[in-house]
């Protein structure tokens, strides 16, 4: 649930911040009911996803050395740093050889790993983040902790919220790979140009939050998966 605006974290108590405090405050019934669809739902999906799941597990175990998953250190709600759950899709200790954005044809991507990331299977993990509270069907991606301590003030504002499976941002930028191919520093290209435009759908996002808009963005995630553009 939503904290009270004094019990935010000092860093998080700035002006740029509290115009979006103040627009969930008066939306916490749907906030309520926005973690109950989490728990239900990635419950049933876990479920569901079980035997898929272990077939993915063995055919990364068997196309390259290292564990199934990758659990990288991220920020969510409130600054809490947490470890995703995502299958690998790269070699072992990839974040150690390269940068921690992700380019297209990145060597470092393996064979299954390349198909898990086009159909964004890699992601099916993270309904254990949702059973955790540590993450929400949508909301900001959930970045590493170099890259938040470079925000800006209204940056901050997104971590009112768990981190997303999926949000406005990420179907808008569902190529950024391709994106930031070109680019010489691809973490300065990342923190100077893609990241703030991807804030501005974040932050759009916190200010008109409703649970049918996030129900929206869900359905609107498919058709990008399955090939549509927006």
């Amino acid at each position: 649930m939503l904290r009270k605006w004094e019990e935010l974290p000092k860093f998080m108590r700035v002006p740029e911040v509290r115009p979006y405090w103040e627009a969930l405050n008066k939306r916490r019934g749907e906030l309520a009911l926005k973690r109950a669809f989490d728990v239900v739902v990635a419950f049933i999906l876990l479920c569901i996803l079980a035997l898929p799941m272990a077939v993915i597990a063995v055919m990364i175990k068997l196309d390259s050395p290292g564990p199934v998953f990758y659990r990288q250190e991220r920020v969510t709600t409130y600054g809490k740093r947490f470890k995703i759950h995502k299958f690998r899709t790269m070699v072992n200790n990839a974040d150690k050889i390269g940068n921690s954005v992700t380019v297209s044809g990145d060597s470092r991507i393996t064979k299954v790993g390349s198909k898990l990331r086009n159909l964004r299977l890699d992601e099916l993990p993270q309904v254990i983040d949702i059973l955790e509270g540590t993450m929400s069907f949508v909301g900001t991606r959930p970045e590493v902790s170099k890259y938040v301590k470079q925000y800006r003030p209204e940056y901050f504002a997104t971590l009112l919220l768990p981190a997303g499976v999926t949000s406005e941002a990420s179907i808008r930028y569902k190529n950024e790979n391709e994106l930031l191919d070109a680019a010489d520093d691809v973490d300065r290209v990342y923190m100077e140009q893609v990241l703030p435009d991807k804030m501005k759908w974040n932050l759009k996002s916190v200010r008109k939050f409703s649970f049918l808009r996030e129900i929206a963005t869900m359905f609107r995630t498919v058709f990008a998966v399955l090939g549509k553009d927006y």
